[in-house]
């Protein structure tokens, strides 16, 4: 099979029509020159260029053949940038994962900023629970995710993202929604709408241990994986539940979010989280930008 350096020859004696200004274009002697073309000719089983003593043109295979040569150069010239630009962290793919409510607020801003930063990198985005994206992270699976403590954290790497309080949401016609000061305390034998044990982990243990600290027991009612399925049923009627502030964004006509006294140590917070060593340098690109970001926001 013929080579690209074949093809190079190739292109520059049929643009130069000579084989002197040829070879200088190519910083050759005419001979190793002379030597390609016949190759390429014997790897094609073709005359591509007719040459006497003092003129050389091309042949109709030749002249059919150009076009093709310089569209194989321009796709391996395009093969290497990609490679060089991937190995940068300039161009490629990251599988990102992301929990629901890191997709109200964090994550468009993420994507927004890191679309300018890096536009020539591909996010493909996956909507998981932090239990499932562990699992992801550490098959392989994504390279990147969104999620909520606990972590092993000796055996990936994180940069907290997002500290944010808990909101009291309540039904727009409930009592709490429009008192002076609400309390945890006001909580106590209060139908509540709160947080599977299985799929969200994470919020069933910050909102238990809350609870049990303030010596609060809640009535509750149901338990659900989504926030938006829990102002749902707040809006429904069902009893108020505790939210991440970022659920303001969702603004669900029915539902009142009220500030809450709750320990700042109760905070909720959202991770980056990546398993090490991480050796795609497009999500090294992505991790750099968002520590920056994250300083920023």
């Amino acid at each position: 099979m013929f080579e690209l350096s074949q093809l190079r020859c190739f292109v520059a004696v049929a643009e130069e029509l000579h084989f002197g200004r040829a070879a200088a274009r190519l910083n050759l002697t005419q001979p190793p020159l002379s030597r390609q073309i016949q190759l390429l000719e014997h790897a094609l089983d073709v005359q591509l260029l007719e040459r006497t003593s003092r003129v050389v043109r091309l042949s109709p295979a030749g002249a059919n053949f150009l076009p093709e040569a310089r569209s194989l150069l321009r796709l391996a010239e395009s093969a290497a940038l990609a490679a060089r630009r991937s190995a940068l962290g300039e161009a490629g793919t990251i599988n990102l994962g992301f929990t629901a409510a890191s997709g109200y607020e964090f994550l468009p801003r993420l994507i927004t900023g890191f679309r300018e930063e890096a536009p020539e990198i591909d996010l493909v985005l996956k909507e998981m629970v932090s239990a499932d994206q562990i699992e992801a992270l550490s098959s392989g699976r994504i390279d990147i995710g969104l999620l909520r403590s606990p972590f092993n954290r000796r055996e990936f790497g994180s940069v907290c993202v997002v500290r944010e309080p808990l909101l009291l949401a309540a039904p727009s016609g409930h009592r709490l929604a429009t008192a002076d000061k609400v309390e945890l305390a006001d909580l106590d034998r209060e139908n509540f709408v709160g947080y599977s044990p299985y799929e969200s982990r994470y919020f069933y243990d910050l909102v238990v241990s809350i609870f049990a600290i303030a010596g609060v027991v809640p009535n509750y009612v149901q338990y659900m994986s989504q926030m938006h399925s829990i102002l749902g049923l707040v809006r429904a009627g069902l009893g108020v539940s505790l939210v991440p502030q970022a659920t303001a964004n969702l603004r669900m006509d029915g539902v009142v979010l009220r500030d809450i006294e709750i320990d700042r140590a109760r905070i909720v917070e959202l991770h980056l989280v990546w398993r090490e060593p991480c050796t795609n340098p497009a999500a090294l690109r992505l991790i750099r930008f968002v520590r920056s970001f994250a300083q920023a926001a």
